[in-house]
Formats: C-alpha cells, structure tokens, sequence
C-alpha cells in the first residue's frame, strides 16, 4: 500500500503564488519519478512538471519560468512552487510517483494522488 498526502491548493488572485506538496508513504523501497499532473474544467489532464530521483526536470511549456518542481528525497516529498499565476491554471492538481517497491522489483509502479483544487481568480 502507498499513501500520497496532497496539500497546498486553494483560492489565489491572478500573479499570486502557490506551493502544492505531495508526501508519499508505504511499501516503498524507492521513488524514480515525481511529479504533477493537472486537469481543467472540460479539459483532459497534462503533464505539469517532473523530475527525477537525480534532480533532473522536465515542464509543459505553459509552466516554464513561473513554476518550480523540487524534491526531498529523504521525505519522499514533491514540491511545486506556483508564481505568477494565471486564470488558466486553474485545475485539479494531481501528484504522480513511479516507485519500486523492492529492490528486485524489475518495473516501476505508477500511483497517483487524489488531487488538490487549485482556482486562480479575481
């Protein structure tokens, strides 16, 4: 069993900021991938933001200069850091982890988080 513990959205007026954290527990011996996930109203869900267990990131370019995605390993946390936010950001967000849950494991597991709502508006 894995658990995704989500907080961090809510209400912000346009150019605001918000900070959304993913804390991932369980039968976990360790996590590739982190990352974020959003879907809109009437909209399919996309790639936010990733990064890899070495630091290595990836981002939808809509997100590239105003968000950041960090990691503590030691915490099992992802981190996105939202700036400068925009009307069209808002959407459900969706923390994602791609694990091993043993070391002989041979292919990652894919767990996703419940979501947090994010609403960007004046």
């Amino acid at each position: 069993q894995v658990q995704l513990v989500e907080s961090g959205g809510g209400l912000v007026q346009p150019g605001g900021s918000l900070r959304l954290s993913c804390a991932a527990s369980g039968s976990i011996f360790r996590i590739n991938d982190m990352g974020w996930y959003r879907q809109g109203p009437g909209k399919q869900r996309e790639l936010v933001a990733r990064i890899r267990s070495g630091g290595r990131t990836n981002y939808a370019d809509s997100v590239k200069g105003r968000f950041t995605v960090s990691r503590d390993n030691a915490k099992n946390t992802v981190y996105l850091q939202m700036n400068s936010l925009k009307p069209e950001d808002t959407a459900v967000y969706y923390c994602n982890v791609a694990y091993l849950k043993t070391a002989w494991d041979r292919y990652e597991y894919d767990y996703w988080g419940q979501g947090t709502q994010v609403t960007v508006s004046s």
